[in-house]
């Protein structure tokens, strides 16, 4: 019936150069599709395409066939830089430039029913008209860009374009001239309709193609609907830069501002004022691993060598099973439970470990909480003056836990633990001592073959011989699907099941193919420990996971 294809029409408004609906540009991945899986009865079907041999740095696609449109996003951050209306039948966009609000595609009254009664409900049609669109919706423009169809020489598209939004229309090549007025020839039409619709930032598309995925997008504290409620939250983290000896930098976006955290030092309170309250808090309750924790020992060596290449022994306490926590005060949300709820778990508090994690999942990283340890030593190549940067804090009892451990998680589209955190960029500080673009970067988008060799060498003084390195060195395989695994622990939750392939033709007429999923396929993954540093690792050799300690 028309009356209900019509009520289950999403509706969004159009904001150019920032925004469709709820989907604004420069928002991650996680965020976007934790709030589209959020709303199963609106987006009944998502598709995500992305290149399966190189995930984070070729674009990723989340389709929504059902409600005709799709969202792209780059691969290093994962951010969203294109927003695409491909079927205007399956959504109801309005514009809003004043008080008045104008409808994308002109509503059109349905036929009788046939029983007397005339419908009240509308019909969209194909797509708006090239005269609503110009005439109407958004007002006249420059002259249209023609984009020729490569695999078939009579016929291209004609893009008419705006600050921050276009739309194409399909046009044979011995219509189009540039010496005609193409504007009023489109106009004459009544049957030149839309295909698609892009919203992008940029005052053309033209001029938006060429920087579309390095751009540094606007903040979204900019963005009036989303500050209307007065609420304000910190500049993002949008890098961290590991110096070594448990010494990181957190870069903010936006800003010239940065925090430091000093493993081993950092205090609860600290990170709160930093990074405001978690997003949940999960005690430690698992040792399945214990046994491995042997590893650097057994290799013998002095104290101190031995102290430097607890990149093994960490290995088996980078994945620990935790249990939610609700005796320590916060609900999921970080904020403070009331005092009847928290004295009533006092006592099941007591039996649970000691340890435990704060996670910031719209961030990319957790937090484990422990009583004071030794953090790292410093990188050998490194001077004092370096290793010794951020601000100085106290030295503290055991009986205070402080940050002992950070786990950075890169969000890789084919992981077992895909959308449970933000996707989080980092650089290894010391391997990257000079910001020349000739100097090789050790970063998030680094294959680990390529990190591997560069901290070998930079550590190669802690190892006594070659055989003690290879022993070191031999990756710890780890399945995340078996559930009385490892693989439970809240640190690599689990994903979605994986679906077929499929291609998606762009707007600007290219194709994008890949693995279509709903949800992580590498369960098996392996571990490499490194002083201060573990790499959990893909089979297709980038980093699934970091853990920094």
């Amino acid at each position: 019936m028309a009356s209900s294809q019509s009520s289950s029409l999403v509706s969004l408004q159009l904001y150019p150069q920032r925004a469709l609906g709820n989907f604004v540009l420069g928002s991650f991945l996680h965020e976007v599709l934790t709030r589209i899986k959020a709303e199963p009865l609106k987006y009944t079907k998502i598709e995500l395409f992305y290149d399966a041999k190189d995930p984070v740095h070729k674009p990723v696609q989340v389709g929504l066939p059902a409600n005709g449109i799709r969202l792209q996003f780059d691969g290093p951050e994962q951010r969203l830089r294109l927003i695409e209306v491909l079927d205007f039948t399956k959504n109801h966009i309005t514009f809003k430039p004043s008080d008045k609000e104008i409808d994308l595609v002109r509503p059109q009254p349905s036929e009788d029913s046939g029983h007397g009664k005339s419908k009240t409900a509308l019909e969209q049609q194909a797509g708006p008209t090239f005269r609503h669109i110009y005439h109407r919706f958004l007002g006249p423009t420059y002259p249209g860009e023609y984009i020729p169809d490569k695999s078939n020489s009579r016929s291209g598209t004609f893009v008419l374009s705006y600050p921050g939004v276009a739309f194409t229309f399909s046009m044979r090549s011995d219509v189009y001239s540039a010496h005609k007025d193409n504007i009023a020839l489109m106009s004459k039409s009544e049957v030149q309709v839309a295909s698609s619709m892009a919203i992008f930032h940029g005052e053309s598309w033209a001029d938006a193609r060429s920087k579309m995925w390095t751009e540094i997008l606007p903040s979204l504290k900019t963005f009036p609907p989303l500050t209307k409620g007065g609420d304000t939250w910190p500049d993002e983290v949008s890098l961290i830069r590991l110096h070594g000896g448990g010494q990181v930098q957190m870069m903010r976006l936006w800003s010239d501002k940065c925090n430091w955290i000093r493993l081993g030092h950092t205090r609860e309170a600290d990170i709160r004022r930093a990074l405001g309250a978690p997003d949940a808090i999960y005690r430690k309750n698992d040792h399945k691993m214990d046994i491995h924790k042997g590893r650097a020992a057994s290799h013998g060596g002095s104290r101190s060598r031995t102290r430097a290449r607890r990149g093994s022994d960490i290995l088996s306490d980078t994945d620990q099973s935790s249990t939610h926590l609700s005796s320590d005060g916060y609900d999921s949300t970080g904020e403070t439970m009331n005092s009847s709820s928290s004295s009533s778990s006092e006592e099941g508090a007591a039996n649970l470990s000691s340890e435990y994690f704060w996670n910031y999942f719209y961030l990319g990283f957790d937090i484990l909480f422990s009583p004071r340890k030794p953090s790292s030593p410093p990188p050998p190549t490194k001077t004092p003056e370096i290793v010794s940067l951020g601000s100085s804090q106290p030295i503290f009892t055991d009986e205070v836990n402080v940050a002992t451990k950070l786990i950075l998680h890169s969000n890789v589209p084919g992981s077992y633990p895909f959308n449970r955190h933000r996707r989080v960029r980092w650089e290894i500080a010391y391997l990257n001592p000079d910001s020349s673009p000739s100097i090789q970067n050790y970063n998030s988008e680094t294959p680990f073959d390529t990190i591997k060799p560069a901290l070998l060498e930079e550590w190669k003084d802690v190892y006594q011989s070659e055989e003690t390195r290879a022993a070191d060195q031999r990756g710890m395989a780890l399945n995340r699907g078996w559930g009385d695994s490892p693989g439970s622990s809240i640190e690599f939750m689990g994903g979605w099941e994986e679906e077929k392939g499929g291609r998606t033709p762009g707007i600007d007429g290219a194709s994008k193919s890949g693995k279509r999923f709903e949800g992580g396929e590498e369960s098996t993954t392996t571990l490499f420990g490194f002083p201060g540093l573990v790499f959990e690792v893909l089979r297709n050799g980038y980093v699934s996971a970091l853990t920094v300690f």
